[in-house]
């Protein structure tokens, strides 16, 4: 009975601190929402950005997708807004810097803008790099299954269901609004999923364990 709780201890114990490990790596993303866009919409984005350091997050610098037409954006107290333009005037990258002590650890901060995006679906990937106090950079630029990825928002073509405006007024009042409900919910959501798929497979993992100890 003593032999068969360790061998099931030894599988159990590094397989839940493998998974809340990755579930604190997972919800320290930087992120961008909405996941999924309509071709050719004028989207309100909001740009995540979290702390997954012991010292503060001073700057962010994103560079605009290809076919991301970055127009404007929603200033935040205590952050200043600066963006590389090419030779046409369109944004390449823009940078979100703090003016004070910035994010500290354990907390987030959001930062909305509006862009145009491209007329043809595609994936957008948001290249970000998240410089911190202490001189270190993490660069948000890899793929899905990369350590630091970048976020992705999914381009899709346009139906006659999309209610996305493009007169001039109603982009001007979407950039002075804050982020939505259904924005926010989705980026909960999108947190909280790592957290609710490590519980399950713990409780799984305990089920198993009580199994295997009446079995005997």
């Amino acid at each position: 009975m003593k032999k068969t709780i360790l061998k099931i201890s030894k599988l159990l114990i590094p397989a839940v601190i493998s998974l809340f490990f990755f579930t604190s790596m997972a919800s320290a993303h930087v992120t961008v929402v909405p996941k999924t866009s309509a071709t050719g919409a004028w989207e309100t984005y909001t740009l995540k950005v979290p702390v997954e350091k012991d010292v503060a997050t001073t700057k962010v610098t994103v560079k605009a997708p290809e076919g991301v037409e970055i127009m404007s954006y929603q200033p935040v107290p205590g952050w200043t807004y600066t963006a590389e333009k090419d030779a046409s005037g369109k944004v390449k990258t823009f940078t979100f810097e703090a003016t004070g002590e910035g994010i500290q650890a354990g907390q987030f901060q959001q930062f909305v803008f509006v862009a145009k995006n491209p007329e043809k679906a595609s994936k957008a990937a948001w290249d970000a790099f998240q410089y911190y106090k202490d001189g270190s950079i993490v660069e948000w630029t890899g793929d899905e299954k990369s350590e630091s990825p970048h976020s992705i928002t999914d381009i899709v073509t346009a139906t006659s269901t999309d209610h996305h405006d493009s007169a001039t007024t109603e982009h001007a009042e979407k950039t002075d609004k804050a982020p939505t409900a259904d924005t926010e919910n989705e980026d909960e959501t999108s947190d909280s999923l790592p957290l609710i798929l490590s519980g399950a497979a713990a409780l799984l993992s305990l089920i198993a364990l009580v199994l295997a100890i009446r079995k005997k």
